[in-house]
């Protein structure tokens, strides 16, 4: 089985990428457009702080070409509490603002939790029980991003695939404290890479970039693929991703 691979960025609007990225003069209504004729993927960030309206959805489905793909970040209000299973109401509310109106081009759900959140398996487990495995007649694909080291063991990788949710694979170079965890627990992977700089014009050296394509492809022969460089030099991103769409065609 070899799956498809997507790859992209978080979000779309960003001023510094106009010039670097966008073409000078693009009108920014039409900066999604540009970015999805360039890149396979992209991460919705700004779920995480607010809900969007059904009209927004769909827009954002109408303006992607057929194959593109948006991955989804939660929202803070189910991710960020001191008991997790407590967060139902959080997650009706995130679920039922629209994002089935994506359809085929919806991507896993990325629940990211900060790193002062530490691994309890039992609080775990419940927070996991709450994950439907579809909305509106949507397949939902969860991927859970992990941050604290406690996280680092068989009895969190064993739940998670219990569950079929991937564990995103995160790199960044400037928390080495967060755990890099490489495991196989869903039918597709998830990764964030963080790691871009400015001095490299396309946010990596080429060696750097054929070892995140080399990785990328075991990872596509065990299922679909979401990567996304994220952070990091920011600015450099959108290049950092093409040249790894490049990398893996």
């Amino acid at each position: 089985m070899t799956g498809k691979t997507h790859i992209g960025i978080g979000g779309w609007t960003f001023e510094p990428w106009r010039g670097p990225f966008y073409p000078v003069g693009l009108v920014q209504k039409r900066e999604l457009e540009y970015a999805a004729s360039k890149l396979t993927s992209i991460e919705i960030n700004g779920t995480y702080y607010s809900t969007f309206k059904p009209d927004s959805w769909m827009k954002w489905r109408d303006e992607t070409p057929e194959g593109f793909v948006f991955s989804v970040k939660a929202s803070r209000y189910c991710t960020n509490r001191k008991v997790l299973s407590e967060g139902g109401e959080s997650f009706e509310k995130f679920l039922s603002q629209g994002l089935p109106l994506l359809g085929d081009k919806l991507g896993p759900i990325n629940w990211q939790f900060m790193g002062t959140k530490k691994f309890d398996p039992v609080d775990f487990e419940g927070f996991l029980k709450l994950l439907p495995k579809e909305k509106d007649g949507v397949r939902l694909r969860h991927a859970l991003e992990v941050r604290n080291p406690t996280f680092a063991c068989e009895e969190f990788y064993d739940l998670a695939r219990k569950y079929g949710a991937a564990i995103v694979y995160a790199v960044d170079d400037e928390e080495p404290t967060w755990p890099e965890i490489d495991e196989r627990t869903a039918d597709f992977t998830y990764a964030r890479l963080m790691s871009s700089r400015e001095d490299e014009p396309t946010g990596m050296t080429d060696a750097e970039l054929d070892a995140i394509a080399n990785k990328t492809r075991q990872w596509a022969k065990n299922g679909d693929v979401f990567a996304y460089f994220i952070s990091g030099a920011k600015v450099r991103n959108p290049a950092a991703a093409m040249a790894l769409i490049d990398k893996v065609k």
